[in-house]
């Protein structure tokens, strides 16, 4: 192969391989194929009052969650950042595991408990201190507790001989 066409073919691999991070600046109007065009396959596509969401898990580790909102024509009227502390707050014991869902998205991780207690629901997101969020579900998928913890990496080497 010509070196010219093999250099072509990667370069338009690379191209169509990058999405946005981010919505679009100009999102508002956006028809929901141009969106998906720009930002790359949905996390999950749901259904809303009025019309739908679709979700884009981003950055490294997953410190971001867009939520792209369209109405019934299938156009966007906005996007927001989801993982935010005023978001985290909102949190509370009793709350559904779906509603946590509709509300954060889905976890950067997710970690067992012992004994078939439930599950902890790890969100990463933008902070300049090292911690995360979690949400800890029970068996009936219902929060039981929710606060801010400290991810692994952040863990000194003190920390980790101890577990």
């Amino acid at each position: 192969m010509p070196p010219r066409l093999s250099y072509r073919i990667l370069l338009c691999l690379l191209l169509s391989a990058c999405s946005g991070y981010a919505p679009p600046a100009a999102l508002s109007g956006m028809a929901r194929a141009a969106v998906i065009t720009q930002m790359g396959q949905p996390d999950q596509d749901r259904l809303t009052e009025g019309g739908s969401r679709l979700e884009f898990p981003r950055g490294p580790y997953g410190r971001h969650t867009w939520f792209v909102y369209f109405d019934a024509a299938g156009r966007a009227s906005r996007a927001e950042q989801v993982l935010t502390e005023q978001n985290f707050m909102r949190i509370d014991a009793g709350m559904a595991q779906n509603d946590v869902l509709m509300l954060l998205g889905r976890p950067s991780e997710v970690s067992l408990l012992g004994r078939a207690r439930g599950m902890v629901w790890n969100y990463r997101y933008e902070t300049h201190d090292c911690k995360w969020f979690q949400v800890e579900l029970s068996l009936e998928k219902e929060v039981r507790s929710a606060g801010y913890g400290e991810p692994p990496e952040c863990a000194g080497p003190n920390d980790r001989a101890a577990n």
